[in-house]
């Protein structure tokens, strides 16, 4: 119990239930399942990608073109269905197969090469949105106006829900959250992306191919961005090549505040996943329950990542922690 009550897992579950509190008390449509299932479809892309997004940062990596492999994985899609004449689920794995390529390219030169991560994937952002918008130009529609008209088998993997209430998006979250959690901390495969991020030498000392570890978390971080488009243009019944432009900073806020380290070696699939529930229900709650324009739900979710990040700096410096002990002895 008292390891449990330590672990930042637990804190984050606890600001999570605080939110349900206030905003239920603020406002009591906020519990109306509908209502709040119905915030949850918003914040689905961010909690997929950032699932997978820990694993490359956990090997010391950064990854911010994911946002840009969702517009390019749903136009993908799109015109491969409607131009090309492809069935709509060939089509979804044709639109997969291409961002696991972009994710081997980018990881292949951060492995590999040596480049650093973030200008790799900053490129890749550019790269990959200018391509997703070269293929919207294949299309006979306008690319403003985006591709619909979509098969009702294909939308419906959006709009049934189970149970009557439960989304599927939500289901597939949730199974991706289970995967991502036996694979980071039930396998060996998760224990190489540990010692990867701790220290890559001692890794290769022992006997591990660090560089293709690194390579296919990136693979992996862009699979899970490319699921997350097939979803979102399900979702909104439009493919467009910048659906997922935003999502960037979502997904990194996320990753930091689930309490992964951005030198690598520690972070964790659940807390990640709360953390990212955490910020999807405070940009729902807020205005529904406060009046708190759009335009500003930005600055509590900065302000909570400020604080949580310099106090673990605190936390983690050894005079400060030297002066606690001597404090309480």
């Amino acid at each position: 119990m008292k390891k449990a009550l330590k672990r930042w897992e637990t804190v984050l579950f606890c600001i999570l239930i605080l939110e349900f509190v206030i905003f239920a008390s603020a406002n009591s449509k906020f519990l109306m399942p509908r209502v709040l299932f119905g915030s949850i479809n918003d914040i689905i892309p961010t909690c997929i990608i950032s699932l997978f997004v820990t694993f490359v940062m956990i090997t010391g990596g950064i990854d911010i073109q994911a946002g840009s492999i969702v517009g390019l994985t749903s136009i993908v899609l799109g015109v491969s269905w409607q131009d090309w004449g492809l069935n709509i689920w060939a089509a979804s794995l044709l639109a997969i197969l291409v961002a696991a390529l972009a994710g081997s390219i980018s990881g292949y030169f951060v492995a590999y090469c040596g480049v650093q991560p973030m200008v790799v994937t900053l490129g890749g952002s550019f790269l990959f949105s200018g391509i997703a918008l070269l293929v919207s130009n294949l299309s006979a529609t306008e690319s403003y106006k985006g591709i619909s008209g979509f098969p009702e088998s294909f939308v419906s993997l959006s709009k049934k829900k189970l149970f009557g209430v439960i989304p599927n998006q939500v289901i597939i979250f949730l199974a991706l959250a289970v995967i991502a959690y036996i694979l980071l901390h039930k396998t060996k495969y998760g224990r190489k992306i540990f010692l990867v991020g701790v220290n890559q030498n001692a890794a290769e000392y022992s006997g591990i191919n660090s560089r293709l570890v690194i390579l296919s978390t990136y693979v992996l971080s862009s699979i899970s961005a490319s699921i997350a488009g097939i979803v979102l243009t399900s979702y909104l019944g439009t493919a467009k090549s910048d659906i997922g432009a935003t999502l960037t900073m979502p997904i990194i806020t996320a990753v930091v505040l689930g309490g992964t380290l951005s030198t690598g070696g520690k972070g964790s699939a659940l807390g990640t996943s709360l953390a990212a529930v955490v910020i999807g229900m405070l940009r729902f709650g807020l205005p529904l329950c406060f009046k708190v324009s759009q335009q500003y739900l930005d600055i509590p979710v900065g302000l909570i990542l400020l604080i949580v990040v310099i106090g673990r700096s605190i936390a983690n410096n050894p005079k400060v922690v030297a002066k606690f002990a001597k404090g309480r002895m």
